[in-house]
């Protein structure tokens, strides 16, 4: 399967560098528990992300899961349903009750004027997604968690160094959580980061996810297990030398998408949001059948069987899997712009490791 194009490819740290660090941690026999590499990592991605606190975790779903803990949340919290599932699902393993509101179509955010229709006296928190790492409408949204009260917290999975006129988004809503999947811009393997904006916010996030101890012998919260260990922070300090520079060639990618699909019948794309330094993380594209002449369906799978791996992010909506599918708010109707959207969509491969060639092979099979 040579010849196969993925919808996305790793970024690998050079390995001779990364063997000389496992040296390091091997003759210091510190493998996990807050070591040098752990800080080390911290203090580089604060910087790098131009946040004043950040705390590392082992997956991208653990700071959801730890930031609803951490704000006390209960009741509802209002969500997208066009987001993968773990959105979702940290919500529901808090004990809350999600509720579904519809997107808008320019950035397959969550719409903060259908935002306000949705809250009632249960209503705690919202929870928006930086769908693809394209910034939601975050003053709005802001403004209405003022006038109710209510508490924001950002999955910006898709969102690292995502920034608005020079600000980092992580830096808006309450807290805004990572993720450093092995498919997202910047990896540390598997991995996340939950950012907060006061010292002690951050420790008390700290004590969270390493069981609430702390000391040896004070247990202060009922945390959980979700520390990094040395080695995947170790190759987390070398992807973040390289990521501009991988960020770069996928907007080289970007650019070529555009070129070449500007003026295509049937298929929208996502130009740049003015003031906004975008990561490029994904590239989907939306198909209208009637103007394309084939569904979203029929190009996917044509593009399946010449081995071009797009993937419908994000398709089915998280509202019609079974767990959530008899909300009130989950129903289609609820939903009009987010159910078309998911039936529209296919994300093209992009990634740093695309070649000319590559690019050329996918643009043919969409470009008849």
């Amino acid at each position: 399967m040579n010849d196969r194009i993925t919808v996305t490819s790793p970024l690998l740290p050079n390995l001779d560098e990364f063997n000389e660090m496992l040296k390091e941690i091997w003759a210091s026999k510190w493998i996990t528990n807050n070591g040098q590499f752990h800080k080390r990592l911290e203090h580089a991605l604060a910087e790098y992300l131009k946040v004043p606190y950040i705390s590392l975790f082992t997956n991208g779903t653990l700071p959801l899961l730890t930031a609803l803990q951490a704000l006390r949340i209960t009741g509802e919290v209002i969500t997208t349903p066009y987001s993968f599932v773990a959105t979702t699902h940290s919500i529901w393993w808090n004990g809350c009750r999600p509720v579904f509101v519809d997107i808008e179509e320019k950035t397959c955010g969550i719409d903060p004027e259908k935002i306000e229709a949705a809250i009632t006296p249960k209503t705690t928190a919202i929870m928006p997604v930086h769908c693809y790492g394209k910034p939601v409408n975050m003053d709005a949204i802001q403004a209405i968690a003022d006038k109710y009260g209510l508490k924001v917290i950002y999955d910006a999975a898709h969102a690292f160094g995502v920034e608005v006129n020079g600000e980092s988004v992580l830096n808006r809503g309450d807290m805004s959580t990572l993720s450093f999947h092995a498919t997202k811009v910047y990896n540390t393997l598997e991995g996340g980061a939950l950012v907060m904006h006061d010292e002690q916010t951050k420790k008390r996030i700290d004590y969270l996810k390493n069981f609430g101890f702390a000391g040896e012998t004070e247990v202060v919260a009922p945390g959980i297990n979700s520390k990094v260990d040395e080695v995947r922070a170790a190759y987390g300090l070398l992807n973040l030398k390289q990521v501009d520079a991988a960020i770069e060639k996928r907007h080289q990618v970007a650019i070529k998408y555009r070129d070449a699909l500007r003026n295509v019948p049937g298929i929208r794309f996502f130009d740049d949001m003015p003031g906004v330094r975008h990561n490029y993380s994904y590239f989907p594209i939306f198909i209208n059948a009637e103007e394309y002449g084939k569904t979203r369906d029929q190009l996917y799978f044509e593009m399946r069987e010449k081995n071009v791996l797009g993937r419908r992010y994000f398709y089915p909506l998280i509202s019609t899997f079974s767990t959530y599918r008899g909300l009130p708010s989950a129903a289609p109707e609820n939903l009009p712009v987010a159910t078309r959207i998911a039936n529209e969509v296919i994300c093209l491969p992009m990634h740093h490791e695309l070649s000319e060639e590559d690019l050329n092979r996918v643009l043919e099979l969409i470009v008849k």
